[in-house]
């Protein structure tokens, strides 16, 4: 998991979130949630898959920014924000270890069970 504060093409600020962890079929809409929570939004998003893991970059951005802020404040802001979102997406990645790694593992020795009974 890493948070860093980046600036896009016309110099404004942006925050890029790469998350590493098992896929499973809650993940993005915990996401959605946690971003909403947050009051922040999706720029872009790059998804990779893998061998049941999935790899999210996030370019996110506040809902609203004040352009009446001092520098320094806003600095300030930015570096709360960025650990705000190293904690909410840790709990995410965590959640996929922890509460769903045993069932999403059953799920598909379910699955292959059927399928070669099937056959």
């Amino acid at each position: 998991l890493t948070v860093v504060d980046e600036a896009d093409e016309d110099g404004n600020s942006v925050i890029k979130a790469s998350l590493c962890c098992e896929d499973r079929s809650d993940l993005f809409p915990e996401l959605i949630k946690t971003l909403k929570a947050l009051r922040l939004r999706t720029l872009k998003a790059e998804i990779t898959t893998l061998g049941g893991r999935v790899k999210n970059v996030l370019f996110i951005t506040g809902e609203e920014t004040d352009s009446s802020s001092s520098e320094d404040h806003s600095q300030q802001q930015q570096q709360c924000c960025i650990s705000s979102i190293q904690e909410a997406l840790k709990a995410v990645m965590e959640k996929s270890v922890g509460d769903h790694h045993e069932s999403a593992s059953a799920n598909i020795k379910r699955q292959r069970t059927n399928i070669i009974s099937m056959s």
